[in-house]
């Protein structure tokens, strides 16, 4: 097995042969960098006219023809004179040479071509034999949008047919199980110039959020969670004390009422505060903790908006836990609890979890606290027997946090829900609660979005399954299919029951042969199909057919019944 250190190196190699195939073909073309990515790699170029699409074929083939002359690579150094008088009309590399430190340069070489390089390459160029090029995209020099305007060609490259084959496998995956396409496809929610950025859910699609929304209500009941609801438009005074204008007013809508300046919630943060302090609060009181599905508004650039993964409106599943700093710990290993439990009811067992720390601007200033709250975290997932990784300067303005990052059925790694350990906004707000000694003292708060944004985690539970959502989720549960008019009767009254005992079901009414309606049912990505025939009537019995195929037969309704309510 490659270790993916040698897959870096191999990437590293294509990205050279790709180079060397571009200046025999277009040999004006000046050069820039070519580095190896997780997927790939690319090499960004300056052509003296733009490449086209079907320049690739041809790139592509000429790849081909070098890695077939099986040419050493070798590596080098050579002084800084000598690379400057190699690549004297190319102002890129030169810029590259002044800035590496020391009197000498890496060139790599391969036959005639040569490149500035640090080194790092597989033996010959006979060893890229799986490199395939994907795309062409726009770049700018060292990614500056100020800077030249450049061509990037993207590529990737596997030890095996097999590598490469199942990577393209999973491209094609990608496209085809794109939330945006299965969305439509299934009728889900819809975009509209009417409102860039804001989605819109059809009924089918609002059911899949109500499913998530009444999910995590249980279990926010189990563990003594009261829910809340707080105002869309707040005062701007209100987002500069807590320290979001200052940090997302980009970010932010705003508008004025009876000259009164107003903001709508980015967060849902502010609004429980002012809940926590509408009245003195005990120690018996606490933990309190408040859960919100609050609807927030963020301004995206519309570059950036994609699907239901980047939008300008999402409900975040909220909550702010006040408690005291000795129940923190007892506080946490539950909140840990719950995201496990959530991840495992939907499918994900490949959790990776990271502890990110104080920003290195723009953060909230006392030290002290800082440490406490992150070592809080970081105490918390050791109790627990979870690994975690730390990340350097990647908390919130007001606190470090846990980040849970979940891997999909086809590999990706999505970023979801967030807890943060706050001792600031209690300060800040000047929260409190009477202790037993009946001194007044600071609570601590702790934030807490399990699903991170139902939008965003619908999206990716939709392509993780693509499209086949599991039974408690998906938008219609149940279809009942009858084999011809005959049987309408007894199946209507299936449905009615079954539809009583809170089941998401149809009844399909076309008139289409029971091989049409198995058929739109699969399409329609239906979990349960119930076929109704004269043989089932008579016995008072129910066929039921999985969207796999598979069949059961001569169910009674009461076991029918039986079985929905284990995985509801």
């Amino acid at each position: 097995m490659h270790l993916e250190h040698d897959l870096k190196i191999l990437r590293h190699s294509a990205a050279h042969l790709l180079a060397h195939a571009v200046t025999e073909l277009f040999p004006e073309t000046l050069l820039t960098i070519g580095p190896a990515t997780e997927e790939g790699f690319f090499y960004d170029f300056l052509p003296t006219t733009n490449f086209k699409e079907e320049d690739l074929a041809r790139i592509d083939k000429r790849m081909q023809e070098l890695a077939a002359k099986n040419l050493p690579l070798t590596h080098q150094e050579i002084s800084k004179e000598e690379a400057r008088l190699l690549y004297h009309n190319n102002p890129f590399k030169l810029e590259l040479i002044d800035g590496i430190p020391g009197d000498t340069v890496g060139l790599s070489v391969q036959g005639d071509f040569k490149d500035l390089c640090r080194g790092g390459h597989v033996a010959s160029t006979g060893e890229l034999k799986h490199v395939k090029l994907l795309s062409l995209a726009g770049s700018y020099w060292r990614a500056n949008k100020d800077g030249q305007v450049l061509q990037r060609i993207y590529g990737t490259a596997f030890f095996t047919a097999d590598g490469l084959k199942a990577y393209e496998q999973y491209k094609q995956d990608i496209l085809e199980f794109d939330h945006r396409r299965l969305g439509k496809a299934m009728d889900l929610f819809s975009f509209h110039e009417e409102g860039v950025g804001f989605p819109f859910f059809h009924p089918k699609g609002q059911r899949v959020i109500n499913a998530l929304t009444k999910y995590m209500r249980d279990l926010h009941r189990e563990f003594d969670y009261e829910e809340i609801a707080t105002p869309t438009l707040l005062s701007d005074e209100l987002w500069r004390q807590s320290g979001h204008y200052a940090h997302y007013k980009d970010k932010m809508y705003f508008c004025a009422i009876d000259e009164k300046n107003y903001a709508v919630k980015p967060m849902n943060c502010p609004g429980s505060i002012l809940i926590y302090k509408t009245r003195p609060r005990s120690y018996r009181e606490l933990p309190l903790k408040l859960a919100e599905f609050g609807h927030v508004h963020r301004h995206e650039l519309s570059g950036v908006l994609h699907g239901l993964l980047r939008v300008r409106a999402f409900t975040q599943d909220d909550a702010h836990i006040y408690c005291m700093p000795s129940q923190l710990k007892s506080e946490l290993t539950k909140l840990i609890h719950i995201v496990y439990t959530m991840l495992a009811k939907c499918g994900f067992s490949e959790v990776l979890v990271a502890v990110s720390t104080k920003p290195l601007t723009d953060a909230f200033s006392n030290d002290a606290l800082w440490d406490q709250a992150t070592n809080a975290l970081i105490d918390a997932l050791k109790e627990n027997n979870k690994e975690f990784s730390i990340k350097e300067g990647e908390g919130a303005f007001y606190g470090p946090k846990i980040e849970i990052v979940i891997k999909d059925s086809m590999g990706r790694s999505w970023q979801c829900g967030t807890i943060q350990v706050d001792f600031f906004q209690s300060e800040n707000f000047d929260l409190s609660y009477i202790a037993s000694s009946g001194a007044k003292e600071r609570p601590v708060i702790i934030h807490q979005a399990i699903f991170g944004s139902l939008e965003r985690f619908f999206a990716i539970l939709l392509e993780h399954y693509k499209g086949n959502l599991p039974f408690w989720l998906a938008p219609t549960q149940v279809r009942i299919l009858t084999i011809t008019d005959a049987q309408r009767e007894y199946a209507y009254g299936l449905y009615q029951t079954i539809k009583s005992f809170g089941i998401r079901v149809e009844f399909d009414e076309t008139s289409d042969p029971l091989s049409g309606k198995i058929k739109s049912a699969q399409q329609d990505k239906i979990p349960w199909m119930l076929v109704i025939g004269q043989k089932e009537v008579d016995n008072k019995t129910i066929t039921l057919r999985y969207n796999t195929g598979k069949q059961e037969f001569g169910l009674s309704l009461e076991v029918l019944l039986e079985k929905i309510k284990l995985l509801a």
